[in-house]
């Protein structure tokens, strides 16, 4: 049996070389700068959400009628060349309509059926042309557009390296103000998720049958890293 002094005795031990080397980086001389990096591209994908709200006077009525507008709407986006695995129903609603400012307890008036689907646009140069075919198919609730790139990884790397040369630029400013030299980097971290910044448009159902104006613009992604630099005295 070990006795309680011996085994403190060597649990101390096995611990000091770890601690021992927890100290050495804790005092090797070092910097930790941060660099960014942004790199900017056309969108090549872009997300429309889009439906039929239907009213009437019961609620059954209300669905029959937004179903059957919703089936032509969905036909439209078929016969547009839209694949099944490219648009998703993304919110369904039947909700009673009240008579607005009454006194008392507010009367049903009516009700409101409400189908949206989430469309995926491959071709951001269609996407135009998409509302204009959902427009004319029925669809008079269509919301936000969303733009992005569909595979950001090749310029995420791209920023990545840009971020890491922006992090060196700043260390060798501070080490040469400073009056050491820059040496290995001891840790590289990326700060956050970096991802594409999206960017929102939101359109009302055009009521005249003229094409709908839209603008892509870019999308731009970021990448922030922190770097820790070994620093050692100039020669």
């Amino acid at each position: 049996m070990i006795r309680p002094i011996l085994a403190a005795a060597i649990a101390a031990s096995t611990a000091m070389p770890v601690l021992a080397e927890d100290i050495a980086r804790q005092d090797t001389p070092a910097i930790t700068v941060s660099g960014e990096a942004s790199v900017s591209a056309p969108p090549d994908l872009a997300q429309i959400d889009a439906g039929v709200a239907s009213d009437a006077k019961t609620a059954r009525e209300a669905a029959e009628a937004n179903n059957a507008a919703m089936a032509k709407v969905l036909q439209a986006l078929k016969a547009a060349g839209i694949a099944d695995k490219d648009y998703q129903t993304s919110r369904l609603s039947l909700q009673p309509q009240y008579q607005q400012n009454r006194p008392g307890q507010p009367a049903v008036t009516g009700y409101r059926a409400s189908n949206r689907v989430t469309i995926k646009v491959h071709d951001v140069s269609k996407v135009a042309g998409v509302i204009d075919t959902l427009v004319g198919a029925g669809a008079n609730d269509v919301g936000n557009i969303y733009f992005t790139v569909a595979e950001p990884s090749k310029l995420l790397d791209q920023a990545r390296e840009k971020a890491v040369a922006d992090a060196r630029r700043k260390a060798e400013i501070y080490a040469k103000a400073a009056g050491v030299t820059l040496g290995q980097p001891l840790n590289i971290a990326e700060d956050g998720a970096p991802a594409p910044v999206f960017r929102a448009k939101t359109f009302a159902a055009p009521m005249a049958a003229t094409p709908t104006p839209v603008a892509q613009g870019e999308e731009t992604l970021s990448v922030t890293v922190s770097v820790t630099w070994a620093i050692k005295a100039a020669q």
